[in-house]
């Protein structure tokens, strides 16, 4: 089998502010960002000719085309998977497809200025097939939210190793400190304290508030090319050494409650297994990761999953929080991950270039390997970045 490690590159990123009101539109936001990222990348517009973005995101590649003036499309895709559209992108690259693939996200998920997507009126009206378990035998009997669903995963985790829920907190206060130094995140000059933590209410026993990732507006934007013309454009290429997405059976969308062992995460094994395998790396390689925090907990279980400690010790890893803050044996979620800078799938990628660019807010010194996880709690998909 043909690999993909270094054949691909990112040459340009883009990003917008994160806030709870943008005042624009998603349509608005993705041609900001867009914009940005192929500035960024010292191309025009007319280059990009491959579009990818998540089947929920409303805004079209059709639409987007037409905003931006781009006379043609080689290539277009969506993707069910949170942030896998960039696998799409760097097959489409490999096999010659299009020249510059585009991945963008653009959403408006607190102030509700949104273009509806059909997925997405489907989803919000409850009519989703996909998901019918949860409709028909978890929301009549009251578990209506995902940070129920959660709980009942994590509460699970402390009983079999005897984990105590403010172990969980420095995950939370690590992601508010390095989100405090940077201007687009939702903490930015507002970190907190383990006893803030502490102190914070409740959201369903034992998540705290503070351990589920704030929801906002904002976009971005990610250009990919092939090695060889990533040479020749306006900054230093990040090549891409593998890109994976994992999935497991008796899975659900954070609630697979059937599996032998509820606790832990196997697509997220199965994706970090075909991560290593391709780029030719070990965990102990990587200098700083980027893993979905989508709810704080589960950051020990990828730790886990992942090869990074070993099970049940995801926790103690984070305790005290000197392992994973900027200058730790394992930095982590540097731009403040979503707890910190907000919840837009991607965003974590965007970090992940700018650790090996140099740019970060709060850089780890001599990045040159980043992992990528999203998909915590469902289908998974990840990627190692390098110099």
């Amino acid at each position: 089998m043909q690999s993909i490690k270094d054949k691909t590159a990112i040459v340009g990123i883009g990003v917008t502010d994160f806030s709870k009101n943008s005042g624009r539109t998603e349509l608005f936001l993705a041609c900001e960002c867009v914009k940005n990222a192929v500035d960024d990348a010292g191309l025009k517009m007319e280059d990009i000719d491959g579009m990818v973005k998540a089947v929920a995101d409303p805004v079209d590649a059709l639409y987007l085309q037409k905003c931006l003036g781009i006379d043609n499309l080689n290539y277009a895709s969506d993707s069910h998977w949170g942030s896998s559209p960039m696998l799409n992108a760097v097959t489409a690259i490999t096999a010659g497809i299009a020249n510059y693939v585009l991945y963008y996200r653009s959403i408006n998920g607190s102030s509700k200025r949104r273009m509806i997507s059909d997925f997405r009126a489907a989803l919000e009206t409850r009519d989703n097939s996909l998901d019918m378990i949860r409709y028909d035998f978890y929301s009549p009997f009251g578990l209506i939210t995902p940070e129920g669903l959660v709980a009942i995963i994590v509460r699970r985790y402390m009983h079999e190793f005897g984990i105590r829920s403010e172990q969980f907190g420095w995950v939370t206060t690590v992601c508010s400190e390095h989100a405090a130094r940077n201007p687009r995140a939702i903490f930015y000059e507002k970190p907190i304290t383990i006893d803030d933590y502490l102190k914070s209410d409740v959201a369903v026993e034992p998540l705290h508030a503070l351990d589920c990732a704030p929801v906002v507006d904002g976009a971005l934007a990610i250009i990919i090319t092939s090695a060889d013309r990533a040479k020749n454009l306006k900054k230093m290429p990040v090549y891409l050494m593998a890109v994976a997405q994992g999935t497991a059976t008796e899975g659900q969308f954070l609630s697979s409650y059937s599996r032998p062992v509820m606790s832990s995460l196997p697509e997220v094994s199965y994706m970090g297994e075909e991560l290593f395998r391709v780029a030719g790396v070990k965990p102990e390689d990587i200098d700083v990761v980027q893993l979905d925090d989508s709810y704080a907990p589960l950051v020990p279980l990828q730790l886990e999953e992942l090869g990074f400690c070993r099970r049940g010790e995801g926790a103690a890893f984070c305790e005290g929080g000197d392992r994973i803050r900027v200058g730790g044996i394992l930095p982590l979620n540097t731009s403040g991950g979503f707890i910190g800078e907000g919840h837009i799938y991607g965003s974590n990628i965007i970090e992940a270039v700018r650790q090996i660019r140099g740019t970060s807010t709060s850089q780890v010194d001599g990045a040159e390997l980043a992992l990528v996880a999203s998909g915590a709690g469902g289908p998974a998909d990840g990627l190692i970045l390098r110099k």
